[in-house]
This record gives C-alpha cells, sequence and structure tokens, in this order.
C-alpha cells in the first residue's frame, strides 16, 4: 500500500470555509428534520395508537377499556406536537448522520475511514434494538406491574333485614374505594418515549466500548479490573434514564450490564487477532516480559 493512501485527503480550506461548510450541513440537517416533522404530523394518532398499544394489550388482559384523558384542551396538541419531534428525528436521523460523516470523512485517514464505517451501522441498529426491547419486552411488565395495584370496589347488596344492616353494609362499601386507571395521555407518552429512548441510548455501550477499544483507548483487562465501578455507573444511570421506580431500573440494568459483558468478550477477540497479526509482522512486544527485562537491568 502506497503511502498516499492512508494519508489524509488533501484539503488547503481555510478555517472560515470549514465553518462555511459546517454551517451548510447544519442548515441541511436542521432543513431535514423540520421536513420529517411535517410528514410525521398528519400521522401522529396513527404513531400515537401504535406506542398506545403496549398499555391497552396489558389492560384488555385486565377486561379494561384501554382509554386514556386529556387533562387539558390543549394537551391533545401538544401530544401530537411531541410525536412529531420524535418521529421527525428518526425520519431525519439518516440525512442528518449522512451530512455529519461528510463533514467529518475529509480529516480522517483511509484506515480510520474503513475502521468506523461498520460502527457508523451498528449504532443506529443498536438503537433500534434497544428502542424494539423497551417496546415489546419492558413496557408490558413495566405496566402490567403497575396497573396490578388498582382496586375495583364493586357494591355489596344491600340486605332487606332492616336499617341497621343496610347502613353496614353502606359502611363496608366505603371502606373499599375503587382505584382505577385513568392516565394522561400526555404523562403515558412522555413514560412511553422516555423508555425507549434510555434503551435506545443505552444499547449504544457496546459500540462505543468496542470503538474505544479498537483505537486501543481501554482494553479488556481493564474493564474487567473495573467491573464493579461499571456496575455502580449503571445503576446511576438506570436511575436518572428511567421513571423513578425501583422496577425499572432493575429492568434496564439486567438490560444493560450483559451488554457490558459483551463488550469485553468483543474487546478481547480484537486484541487477540491484533495481537497474532502483530506476532506475524514480527512487531508485538509482550509487556510482561518487558517489564522483567527492565527490573533486571
Amino acid at each position: 500500500m502506497s503511502t498516499t493512501q492512508n494519508d489524509i485527503e488533501d484539503s488547503s480550506a481555510p478555517l472560515v470555509e470549514h465553518l462555511a461548510e459546517l454551517r451548510n450541513r447544519l442548515m441541511w440537517s436542521a432543513a431535514a428534520f423540520v421536513v420529517a416533522m411535517f410528514v410525521v404530523y398528519p400521522f401522529a394518532m396513527q404513531v400515537f395508537n401504535f406506542l398506545s398499544m403496549p398499555i391497552c394489550k396489558v389492560l384488555a388482559g385486565m377486561g379494561q377499556n384501554c382509554q386514556l384523558v386529556l387533562i387539558s384542551p390543549q394537551e391533545g396538541f401538544f401530544v401530537a406536537i411531541n410525536i412529531s419531534l420524535f418521529g421527525g428525528l428518526v425520519l431525519a436521523f439518516p440525512v442528518i448522520a449522512y451530512h455529519l460523516w461528510r463533514f467529518v470523512a475529509p480529516g480522517l485517514y483511509r484506515s480510520e475511514k474503513n475502521a468506523l464505517l461498520p460502527f457508523l451501522l451498528a449504532s443506529p441498529a443498536m438503537f433500534f434494538l434497544g428502542a424494539a426491547f423497551a417496546y415489546f419486552v419492558v413496557l408490558p411488565m413495566a405496566f402490567n406491574f403497575f396497573l396490578g395495584f388498582q382496586q375495583f370496589g364493586t357494591p355489596a347488596p344491600v340486605p332487606a333485614e332492616g336499617v341497621k344492616d343496610a347502613a353496614d353494609a353502606i359502611k363496608q362499601v366505603a371502606s373499599v374505594p375503587g382505584i382505577v386507571f385513568q392516565g394522561s395521555a400526555q404523562e403515558y407518552l412522555g413514560v412511553t418515549m422516555k423508555f425507549v429512548l434510555a434503551f435506545g441510548l443505552c444499547f449504544q455501550l457496546p459500540v462505543l466500548l468496542v470503538l474505544l477499544g479498537k483505537a486501543g483507548l481501554v482494553s479488556a483487562r481493564g474493564l474487567s479490573a473495573m467491573r464493579k465501578y461499571a456496575v455502580v455507573a449503571i445503576l446511576i444511570l438506570a436511575a436518572v434514564a428511567t421513571p423513578p421506580d425501583v422496577i425499572s431500573q432493575i429492568i434496564l440494568f439486567t438490560a444493560i450490564y450483559p451488554l457490558y459483558e459483551v463488550s469485553v468478550f468483543l474487546i478481547r477477540r480484537i486484541e487477540k487477532k491484533r495481537e497474532a497479526q502483530m506476532r506475524a509482522d514480527g512487531t508485538w512486544v509482550d509487556e510482561d516480559e518487558d517489564s522483567q527485562g527492565d527490573g533486571a537491568a
């Protein structure tokens, strides 16, 4: 391979031209987001119906109608706006990622481009995998647990023996109130989107760690030694990224921590492959042997 193939692409543009290019790409990305938002807006209620399927299935299993309420007159409009913002970002993400790549790529070596491209493809795939896991697995489990605290008050029949018995029956009914879910559409959308975004972003952990491992910034040995700190960090992340309840935090932790172990395994394989290649090239230096040699000297 010639040296010119692995050199940074020629670019004599001054700083002003780079800033102008950045401005143009940001404008194209913002325009794509606005257009995508307007495309999603007419279908906002269809998207909301799709997002409400997890709780509707749980309510149907409990023999209840799936009916969310609007607390204020403008709440329905803001639900549509939030869905448009969320859907527009998802729909415009390929365009935004393309312009980001086109701005960054000229400053990368050819080998760095080849190494980075698989991670650019894996990142959105892992995000959608995390979002799908939250939608199909986590949300039904969470709603089934949360809605299990409902209490259906059923009036006891009033006996005909006398007024005294009827009064006792009324007291018995009054002592067991009905506790039924009547959720706000805006509140439900916020909780659902928070779960989906939290799991989608947390599923980026293997992509980030493997990318750092491939760049030599982290090692499998170092990540293994930091395992107990990683557990604490993931617990803190779960507490911040999910609604303030223990069940959601435990679910997120049990989903994210295995990804940490998968990252350690993948980085270990990358290191073994790198070691084998360097041994074949005769450039491998054993750190243990080198440190022993320095001690003996």
